[in-house]
């Protein structure tokens, strides 16, 4: 996978979540939550973070638990222009991995940009994953 984001500052430890065995997720993927208490890989604009791989996830090892950072200061990269203090979403419809700025009704938020970055730039931002239930 292209793009992982990388750990700057570790602020909690991470947490085991249940995963596929047949999945294979790398280190520093941004990871999506299912019920109960599932990571998988983001899917799309949006999607309900569970935080990022803290290793990586060989398919087929026959492990069902995966560490992930749920906070933490960790680089990525940039899916377009981002101002410092913006929240921010996943996206995994342009390159993998890409991090882009939250929309004004967006609910699945990745966290917030610690830096200001132009599109494919790399920056700091603090990983504090949260839903905001607008309906």
């Amino acid at each position: 996978m292209a793009n992982e984001t990388t750990l700057i500052f570790e602020i909690a430890l991470p947490i085991p979540y249940t995963c596929a065995d047949n999945t294979g997720i790398e280190k520093g993927a941004i990871l999506k939550l299912s019920d109960p208490m599932t990571a998988s890989l983001a899917s799309g604009a949006g999607s309900i973070v569970a935080g990022i791989a803290a290793e990586e996830k060989i398919a087929n090892d026959g492990k069902t638990k995966i560490a992930v950072y749920t906070k933490g200061i960790f680089k990525g990269l940039a899916g377009g222009a981002i101002t410092v203090g913006d929240a921010l979403i996943s996206d995994t419809t342009g390159a993998t991995n890409e991090i882009l700025t939250a929309g004004v009704n967006a609910e699945n938020i990745l966290g917030r940009a610690l830096e200001t970055a132009a599109d494919t730039d790399t920056f700091l931002f603090e990983l504090n994953p949260f839903t905001a239930n607008l309906a």
